[in-house]
């Protein structure tokens, strides 16, 4: 009798067995997040993407510190980091990579010049896509109901600089020095107009590319012209030689102006130790981390889990995982089709702003900073 009790017993525990190892790769499947990020983590602007992966990277660690559960099942996160080396084609490709993966949302890209034809790659694949740091405007007036932006966009930030030099610095006459990607295009033509419309002349206007080094050329023709200003739409790779150029060819009370993508620590390495560094003025299109409630804590807990690595954009990438993922709690599921809707009803406060979305994806109320560069440090202006 008691043989065929445990005969039984043997064969109920079997099934048992045998059921939970069928089940658990699916179990495994739904309580697996995949957050993707895509910035440029090779080529000039390698730091950029650094800073910024490194920003998602303490989000997922701290949200699997949390053990939280989503629509009834306990979930992991992972990040799917990929390199798009601020190219376009690169980018796309990233972004089908992503799609493929099956990742529940994207957190990128860091350049608009990538962001801008992978977000129609996105589109297609009903995928959720926050950008922490692309500011070029054409990006939300394309119309896709999947993107969104963290910070100010390009209107803002040239706009911001035109008015602190015609307010603050009253400049008279400014030259304009392009690098024809989509950021800095975009954001060249917003100071360019904003200036002539304050008075402010724009006595040359010059074109360069997102790879060069020598600038002798382009300087010597502006400095002709006397510009009491010169405003460069493009990045610090190129701002760091420029700074040093400006120097040698006695440009030395002429500020450069610039947007975000000149606003970062590297930029004292790369213009090595230039004394033109100290007449730079740029915006990033959010508040100063040391004037915002919990940015210096933040930035504490960076520098100890990436000591030197901080650039500008690494608290919009946590913040734009974080607001993914707030979006998938309030749905109560990570299916992208499910919580991607929700995210249009964020009202989430973050490192960097009160998150809010305007009806194209838009931030609400985004702040700008203006910084300079005094002893060795990146100061806030106002």
């Amino acid at each position: 009798m008691s043989g065929s009790v445990l005969s039984v017993q043997a064969r109920l525990a079997l099934a048992a067995a045998v059921s939970a190892t069928l089940m658990a790769p699916a179990a495994q499947a739904q309580t697996v997040v995949k957050i993707g990020h895509v910035g440029p983590v090779s080529g000039a602007q390698a730091h950029y993407g650094r800073d910024n992966e490194n920003g998602a990277r303490m989000a997922v660690a701290e949200l699997n510190a949390q053990k939280l559960s989503i629509g009834g099942k306990k979930v992991t996160f992972e990040l799917v980091a990929e390199d798009d080396a601020a190219d376009p084609k690169q980018g796309t490709a990233a972004a089908q990579k992503l799609c493929d993966a099956k990742v529940n949302g994207v957190v990128g890209h860091l350049n608009s010049g990538t962001t801008i034809p992978a977000s129609k790659v996105y589109n297609q694949c009903g995928l959720p896509m926050v950008t922490p740091s692309a500011t070029n405007p054409e990006l939300t007036t394309l119309g896709y109901k999947n993107v969104y932006r963290l910070l100010a966009n390009d209107l803002a930030l040239g706009a911001g600089l035109a008015n602190y030099a015609a307010d603050t610095l009253k400049l008279k006459k400014v030259a304009i020095i392009d690098d024809r990607t989509a950021y800095g295009k975009g954001v060249s033509e917003v100071f360019a107009k904003v200036a002539k419309e304050r008075g402010i002349e724009v006595v040359s206007q010059q074109y360069t590319n997102d790879k060069a080094v020598d600038f002798s050329a382009i300087l010597t023709s502006i400095k002709s012209k006397k510009p009491d200003g010169i405003f460069f739409g493009g990045m610090d790779p190129q701002a760091g030689p420029m700074l040093r150029q400006m120097q040698q060819l006695g440009l030395n009370k002429a500020y450069l102006f610039g947007g975000d993508g000149i606003c970062t620590d590297k930029l004292m390495e790369l213009s090595s130790g230039a004394k033109t560094l100290a007449n730079v003025v740029c915006a990033v299109g959010g508040a100063s981390l040391d004037k915002l409630p919990n940015g210096q804590a933040w930035r504490a807990r960076y520098e100890t889990q990436f000591p030197k690595q901080f650039q500008v954009y690494s608290p919009y990438t946590y913040d734009a995982t974080m607001v993914l993922v707030d979006a998938m709690k309030r749905a109560n599921s990570v299916d992208p089709k499910v919580y991607g809707p929700k995210l249009a009803e964020t009202n989430y406060q973050g490192v960097t702003a009160k998150v809010m979305f305007e009806p194209n994806g838009e931030l609400k109320n985004p702040a700008m900073t203006l910084y300079s560069y005094k002893e060795g440090k990146k100061l806030p202006l106002n």
